[in-house]
């Protein structure tokens, strides 16, 4: 494994507005103490100092908890300006991982509620440069910031394989390479790249990483068994930065692991045999944050089989867990994906609902429903889940996609944070309140944020150098959900590259828009999946059209898209709470990037834009293509300015994106010119 990857967002470069400083640091523990050797470094490589407070004078910069801000004499040096900002603390304490800053004449102090909270206020310091030390009020302990996480939960789903010849391969749905936690079918023996991969996720606010694949075969299941000791060492890897691991378990396992008959959630051997492994992992990860679960999907087993529902399953699990302070993640991901796709009635999009809305209530306090943003399966335009508002006495985590598995597998440049952006501030009633808020607890019980994970052992990472910016935006947004997708990517490109502001005008250039981009060149109007089976990757519009896999554009002669109204389709409009259920329902009311996913109409049908549904996927695909030829020629402007090796892979990877683009062009303009047999009004012609 290279044992000196990309730094990210954290090259030597962005350390330096501390580094030039002398700092104190105050407080105990794993993370106090992370936060003490980050220092450190950015001291020695900067020429600051780290000093003891005791020290004469006042530092520029004090980090503290307020346990370690406490037990600080009354009469030391410091006295004044931690006892006005543990004032301002007492006004409304913090959580852990909450802190504050105040100024005191030239000296900044950070407080914060814990380890972790401190680890954050610092990379908060770090990401404002050197304006932390000279923006904010001026009088004596006059407060700058108080920050605390929006989402308790902030969790990277890794769909990582203990064995790298798993039939999905070293990490199911990765394009970064194979696994940072695994090879040779074990825990790597070298965690030097798992604990700098910690570190970045540290910065970002990111607690909760789950291990493995959901997708639980034989192998992995065995990370609760033979493997559980190595589990033991990554996890005090990520400890050390504020983060707890957990687990993503097979629900079959009393029967693949542990003999017996069956895994009836209602038979107490099974029930007996799940607290005893809770105990068993707990007496050697006394931390863990709990299990992951995909069951009765995709051949994943679960309680179906036995006659129950997914209260029973996840409850089963959730009351193993509770006596060690465990919770159970427990994914909606549920419909039938051998479905009959000459029955228009059956409709994958209801799936999550029907299975989940009516056990709201039914869950233990210590689960937590795992919703994926939208009904089908994370593609580039999706509605929200109506399962989000549809379940107010549940825990419920929002799940997005931070690897590119159907935007363009990291080959494409696509900033995903618009989306997201978009997504989280969604307000499913006709109120304020958004899926940002329901998953936080403003609606009901908190669940929090999970996505899938999108690294490897790349040297970058993610495979194009450009994609680290989404990974860094995940964990932005689930701290601050208000956050501007354009402001996310100014910090990244400043931590990553420095002050060049024709880069940094470059950069915004090719990747502000780059996720409407891709939705133009690839699936119109809502309409998704018309790609290549099993991998996903580049154009078949008609791949999953007779599939019993349940994903359906039924594009004829006359029209296209899906009728999911009440009125004369399958009725999954009806399953959103007003006003969105008659905005859907309608077709003059429903919005154009979501009209086909909820109407089949003409292909003369007249968008609100003014055009027809097949003129607009001719115009569209067309300027999607142009975009990315843009989009290249600025990177090649801009291949001065980057390193060397930046330049390289970006060059190589804009390349294939634009002859993938130029294919999903003329593949759909020449399919749908073919079906419809209207020609371009714009004189363009097809094959």
């Amino acid at each position: 494994m290279d044992t000196e990857p990309h730094p990210c967002w954290l090259p030597e470069h962005a350390l330096a507005p501390v580094g030039r400083r002398a700092v104190v640091v105050l407080g105990t523990g794993a993370v106090v103490d992370t936060v003490r050797a980050e220092v450190d470094a950015a001291v020695r490589a900067h020429g600051g100092v780290l000093s003891e407070a005791d020290g004469s004078g006042l530092p520029d910069l004090v980090l503290a908890t307020v346990d370690g801000a406490r037990d600080q004499p009354a009469g030391g040096p410091l006295a004044e300006p931690l006892r006005t900002a543990v004032s301002r603390y007492e006004e409304a304490p913090l959580v852990t991982e909450g802190f504050l800053v105040t100024r005191h004449g030239d000296t900044t102090v950070v407080l914060a509620g814990g380890g972790p909270g401190l680890l954050y206020g610092l990379h908060h310091l770090l990401r404002l440069g050197h304006r932390a030390f000279e923006d904010g009020p001026a009088e004596a302990g006059g407060l700058v910031t108080r920050q605390e996480p929006a989402q308790p939960i902030r969790m990277l789903d890794h769909w990582d394989n203990l064995a790298a010849d798993s039939p999905m391969g070293p990490v199911e749905r990765g394009y970064a390479g194979a696994s940072i936690f695994y090879a040779d079918g074990r825990v790597r023996a070298d965690l030097s790249r798992v604990a700098r991969y910690a570190r970045l996720l540290g910065s970002l606010g990111i607690n909760a990483v789950g291990l493995n694949n959901v997708n639980v075969h034989r192998r992995e299941a065995e990370l609760l068994t033979t493997h559980l000791p190595d589990v033991g060492r990554l996890a005090a890897v990520f400890r050390a930065h504020g983060i707890r691991v957990w687990l993503s378990v097979s629900y079959g396992s009393p029967v693949t692991l542990g003999g017996l008959d069956t895994a009836d959630p209602m038979d107490p051997r099974v029930q007996q045999w799940w607290r005893d492994t809770a105990e068993r992992v707990y007496s050697v990860v006394g931390d863990l944050g709990g299990f992951v679960v995909k069951a009765d999907s995709e051949g994943q087993p679960g309680p179906f089989a036995y006659g129950r529902d997914h209260a029973d399953g996840a409850n089963l699990l959730g009351r193993a867990l509770a006596p060690h302070g465990g919770t159970v993640f427990w994914r909606a991901f549920v419909y039938d994906h051998r479905q009959d796709w000459r029955d228009r009635s059956t409709d994958r999009a209801r799936a999550a609902y029907d299975h989940f809305a009516p056990l709201d209530g039914r869950f233990d306090d210590n689960v937590v429903v795992q919703v994926k943003y939208g009904p089908i399966d994370f593609q580039v335009r999706e509605p929200v889940s109506p399962v989000i508002a549809a379940m107010p006495r549940t825990r419920l985590a929002v799940e997005l996609q931070v690897t590119q598995e159907y935007t363009g597998q990291q080959q494409h440049v696509c900033y995903l944070v618009p989306q997201w952006r978009e997504l989280l501030g969604f307000r499913p009633w006709d109120d304020d309140r958004t899926v940002s808020d329901v998953a936080a607890g403003a609606t009901g019980p908190a669940g929090g944020i999970a996505a899938v994970s999108n690294v490897g052992d790349d040297p970058f990472w993610t495979g194009h150098p450009l994609a680290q910016a989404n990974l860094y935006g995940y964990g932005r947004l689930t701290w601050d959900p208000t956050l501007a997708a354009e402001d996310v990517l100014d910090e990244w490109i400043g931590l990553t590259f420095g002050d060049d502001p024709e880069l940094r005008r470059g950069l915004h250039e090719i990747m502000d828009g780059s996720w409407l981009t891709y939705e133009r060149y690839t699936s119109p109007l809502g309409i998704g999946f018309m790609v290549k089976p099993n991998h996903h990757y580049g154009p078949d519009i008609d791949g999953y059209e007779y599939s019993p896999w349940g994903t359906y554009h039924f594009a004829d002669r006359d029209g296209i898209g899906v009728d999911r109204t009440v009125a004369t389709g399958t009725g999954y409009a009806g399953q959103y709470p007003e006003p969105w259920r008659s905005v859907y329902e309608s077709v003059d009311t429903c919005p154009d990037e979501l009209l086909l996913f909820f109407h089949h109409v003409p292909y003369g049908h007249v968008l609100h834009s003014g055009t027809t549904v097949v003129q607009h996927i001719y115009d569209t695909h067309a300027a999607g293509v142009e975009e990315v030829e843009r989009m290249a020629a600025r990177w090649a402007e801009l291949a001065d300015r980057l390193p060397p090796d930046v330049a390289e892979r970006g060059t190589g990877r804009l390349a294939e994106q634009l002859r993938s683009a130029r294919e999903w062009r003329d593949q759909v303009s020449t399919y749908f010119f073919r079906k419809s047999g209207v020609p371009d009004a714009r004189g363009r012609t097809f094959y």
